[in-house]
């Protein structure tokens, strides 16, 4: 992690808040695309829904950071970055994020709606501290453990009533591909967070080759083994590109601040604020789509927003520099702050 004083940390905490905030948008936009056509016109288009809107939302996403670096004129940057060992490493991160955490993110929705696979996905923070704690040696202090375990306890009691379709054979199918998301994802929050040790890390330049990487990956494997180009070309020309160019807009805009958050605060505390996003995809179905508000679900969202600010309460700690900071440091963060 490289925030040095406390105005860093905060940083690093309101990036991590705001990139849930749009995943969480991106959940329900995806939910909403998974019922349209034509994803839903024939057998074999719901089989390969979740393949094929996986691929179109990774590749959107990975053109519009294409764009956004070459409005910043740092696309010769990315294209060496790209050849470098750390590029390499974040490319590696994208392969668990993108074809195995997304693809079971999506598979997840397909069977059990958004709703519950967003909650329990939102393990994936658990799995990335541990992870971190191993292989990363970040020291994870008490408060953080209990700020983690209330957001994983919340995502439990959220998800705890499966919705109406969840009853079907295809139930624990679903459980195990939304566990599958959680694992992958927790795997590319570690690997990223390597890939960005160093201090001249760009997060932007991580997200391009994490999305491009991914993009790549289905083109060339996924999409030939499952002969889904056909159905591709039909969503691409379809009245669903537009909600695709949308979501993959937020999917890119929630990497680009995840991955800056893990810069900045590291994995462990960058992928728990990360976690959020599941309460906040309730919140805006509730408000969009006028979904009744329970006893059940005003608790378990209480108690995430109450883990997040265990994680991130303490920006001293949250640092984890050598020491504690000096006077002067503590002014400056108080008047940038």
């Amino acid at each position: 992690m490289h925030a040095t004083n406390i105005s860093e940390a905060r940083k690093g905490v309101a990036v991590g808040v705001t990139s849930s905030i749009a995943w969480g948008i991106n959940t329900v936009i995806i939910g909403v695309i998974l019922s349209k056509a034509p994803f839903i016109d024939t057998k074999e288009a719901i089989v390969l829904a979740p393949f094929i809107s996986s691929f179109t939302h990774d590749l959107f996403s990975s053109l519009w950071m294409i764009l956004l670096m070459a409005v910043k004129g740092k696309i010769i940057e990315v294209l060496k970055y790209m050849k470098t060992r750390n590029g390499l490493i974040i490319a590696l991160a994208a392969l668990f994020g993108g074809p195995v955490g997304m693809t079971c993110y999506l598979l997840g929705i397909n069977y059990i709606g958004a709703t519950y696979t967003a909650s329990i996905s939102s393990l994936f923070p658990g799995i990335g501290a541990l992870l971190a704690f191993i292989f990363l040696k970040e020291r994870i202090g008490p408060r953080t453990w209990l700020g983690i375990v209330l957001s994983i306890t919340g995502v439990i009691i959220l998800s705890y009533m499966p919705s109406a379709g969840s009853s079907n054979h295809h139930f624990l199918l679903g459980v195990l591909l939304a566990l599958g998301s959680a694992i992958g994802w927790g795997l590319e929050g570690v690997i990223c967070a390597w890939g960005m040790k160093d201090d001249d890390a760009d997060p932007e330049i991580a997200v391009v080759i994490r999305q491009t990487a991914s993009a790549l990956a289905y083109a060339l494997i996924v999409i030939p083994i499952i002969h889904g180009y056909s159905l591709t070309f039909q969503v691409i020309t379809s009245g669903a590109v537009w909600l695709f160019l949308i979501a993959a807009f937020l999917g890119a805009a929630n990497y680009v601040l995840y991955y800056r958050a893990i810069h900045l605060i590291g994995a462990a505390r960058g992928t728990a604020l990360n976690n959020t996003y599941a309460a906040w995809a309730i919140a805006i179905s509730v408000v969009v789509f006028n979904t009744p508000v329970s006893f059940q679900l005003i608790i378990g969202t209480v108690i995430v927003i109450v883990g997040s600010f265990f994680v991130s309460g303490n920006l001293k700690e949250l640092v984890h520099i050598s020491g504690d900071f000096d006077n002067k440091d503590l002014e400056e963060s108080k008047i940038t702050g």
